[in-house]
């Protein structure tokens, strides 16, 4: 079942003693499937990826973010374990160690949320811990 929703969204980056806060609205589609979701929407000026897609894999313990468009990534999240997963940029391509720290949603047709807190590093350096608070409502 496809369904046209409304997301807000807030991205949290924590890298020491700094916090770097995104907020978004946009819309997008929710796909409900027997194991899970798929959440995709269009990346925004507010988040630093014109002309990207963000397309959200939720199935139990685990999130995939892949980005298409401007920028390209794949990020599994997965508790318990870390994955070395592909990251775009601008700048260029690069490797990145991602391990999720919480995922929590409770989404279903009738909307809901989604939290999911991760760390990346880059050859065991540590870049961030990064916190992401999606809220789904369906568009009637």
């Amino acid at each position: 079942m496809k369904k046209n929703v409304s997301i807000s969204l807030v991205s949290t980056q924590f890298d020491g003693d700094r916090s770097e806060k995104i907020e978004m609205m946009t819309e997008g589609e929710l796909m409900l499937h027997k194991d899970g979701y798929d959440l995709s929407y269009q990346d925004s000026e507010a988040s630093g990826l014109v002309g990207s897609t963000t397309m959200l894999k939720v199935r139990e313990k685990r999130v995939e973010l892949q980005r298409t468009g401007g920028i390209h990534s794949d990020l599994i999240l997965e508790l318990g374990k870390k994955h070395h997963c592909h990251y775009g940029t601008e700048f260029g391509d690069f490797m990145v160690g991602v391990m999720a720290k919480n995922i929590k949603s409770n989404i279903t047709e009738d909307g809901g949320s989604l939290d999911f807190c991760y760390v990346i590093d880059i050859n065991s350096s540590f870049i961030g811990n990064f916190e992401i608070n999606i809220n789904v409502t369906p568009i009637s």
